[in-house]
């Protein structure tokens, strides 16, 4: 019988190339999580914990399925020194598991290790409230409105000959959750002029019965 190592060597396949292979993996996003299954199909109930956990925080972050490739999962265990699964990296540096990122999360510490600042998201956030004179951030975008919220204020402004630039929230969870906090308003759609929040579907019904609009 040829012995393991004798065998990888002759079939070209080497420690040092898996080893390679996982650290360019890790590497892959700033933040990479290897799960079992993807985002909205997750495998496992830890999976679907630490997606939901994540995309709470407004965390960006590429993914990986290791029940597709066992070569994989079975060399993150070494290469880790972690025996299970899912497994969180930023920047190719191992985080950990579920309960580790729930800690990160209560000591308010989750975006500090994985190196995602505050500041370059409140800037993105910004920029984009003031991308037009009138934004509205809602779900779906005009004529394709993904909420009845949405397709309300996007009739009201037009009504009103309202020009306004839009961006759809349901395509950028970093966004949607970091509007929440930005504009200290929980829901959507949120209305800007010149960067400042105007408010939702109530506050433009409001306005507009004024005339102040």
């Amino acid at each position: 019988l040829i012995e393991e190592d004798e065998l990888k060597s002759e079939l070209g396949v080497s420690e040092s190339s898996l080893d390679d292979r996982l650290k360019k993996l890790t590497s892959q996003e700033p933040v990479m999580l290897f799960m079992k299954g993807e985002p909205g199909a997750e495998r496992c109930g830890f999976s679907r914990t630490i997606v939901g956990l994540l995309k709470e925080q407004g965390v960006q972050f590429g993914h990986f399925d290791i029940l597709g490739d066992e070569e994989v999962r079975q060399g993150l265990k070494t290469f880790s020194n972690w025996p299970t699964f899912p497994q969180l990296y930023a920047k190719g540096k191992l985080i950990g598991g579920v309960d580790i990122v729930k800690e990160l999360i209560e000591e308010d510490e989750l975006k500090s290790e994985l190196g995602v600042s505050e500041s370059s998201l409140d800037d993105r956030l910004k920029k984009l409230t003031s991308q037009e004179p009138v934004m509205l951030f809602m779900k779906g975008e005009p004529g394709a409105e993904r909420c009845g919220f949405s397709r309300t204020i996007v009739g009201l402004l037009k009504e009103q000959g309202v020009q306004f630039g839009h961006f759809d929230i349901l395509g950028d969870e970093e966004v949607r959750q970091g509007l929440k906090t930005f504009s200290n308003w929980p829901t959507f759609p949120q209305l800007y002029a010149k960067g400042k929040l105007i408010g939702g579907v109530d506050i433009v019904k409001e306005l507009i019965e004024e005339d102040e609009l």
